[in-house]
C-alpha cells in the first residue's frame, strides 16, 4: 500500500486537474471535480498514473454509511469504487457514464478498518464502451471487494459537445 508520507495530494490533484483543463478546454467548468459526492465521503486522491491507467483513492470509514450490523454498507463500498472508477475514465477518455458495475464483497468492512483504498485501472476501450476493475483493500493490503465496470462515451456531453 501507499506510506502517507510519500503522498502529496495536492502535486495529484494538480495533474489531474492539468488533465482535465487540457481534455475539456472551455467545458472544464461545466463540470464537477472532484464530484461532491467524493467530497461528501471525504475521499482523498492518493495516486495517479496515467501511463497504467491507474488512480488510487482512500476514503475513511465513517459510521455514518453503517448498516444496521455496524459495518460500512454495501452500497458505500460500490461509491467509494465508483467514486475512484469514475474520475479515472474522465482523465483517459472523453465524458462518459457508467453502464454496469458488478462488485464481489470478499469481507465486510467494520469501523477498525479505518479506511478504505480503491485502486481502479483502466483496462481497454472498444469503440465507445469503456472496461475497468478496481480492487478495494483495508490498511494491511486484505482485498475487500472487487469491481468490474463497463462505461459508455456520453454521444452528446453537456455542452452539446
Amino acid at each position: 500500500m501507499i506510506k502517507e508520507s510519500s503522498v502529496d495530494h495536492q502535486e495529484i490533484f494538480q495533474q489531474f486537474e492539468s488533465v482535465l483543463r487540457e481534455k475539456l478546454g472551455e467545458r472544464y467548468d461545466e463540470y464537477a471535480f472532484p464530484p461532491p459526492v467524493f467530497r461528501e465521503m471525504e475521499g482523498e486522491f492518493l495516486d495517479l498514473d496515467l501511463e497504467a491507467g491507474t488512480l488510487t483513492a482512500r476514503f475513511p470509514v465513517l459510521d455514518k454509511f453503517f448498516n444496521p450490523y455496524h459495518t460500512l454498507q454495501g452500497g458505500m463500498v460500490a461509491a467509494a469504487a465508483d467514486n475512484t472508477l469514475g474520475p479515472l475514465s474522465v482523465l483517459v477518455a472523453p465524458p462518459n457514464l457508467t453502464r454496469r458495475m458488478e462488485i464481489t464483497y470478499a469481507r465486510p468492512v467494520t469501523a477498525d478498518v479505518g479506511q478504505i483504498t480503491v485502486k481502479a485501472q483502466f483496462l481497454e476501450r472498444d469503440q465507445a464502451l469503456l472496461y475497468f476493475r478496481a480492487d478495494l483493500y483495508d490498511p494491511e493490503g486484505q482485498r475487500l471487494a472487487r469491481v468490474k465496470a463497463t462505461h459508455w462515451i456520453m454521444a452528446d456531453p453537456p455542452g452539446g459537445h
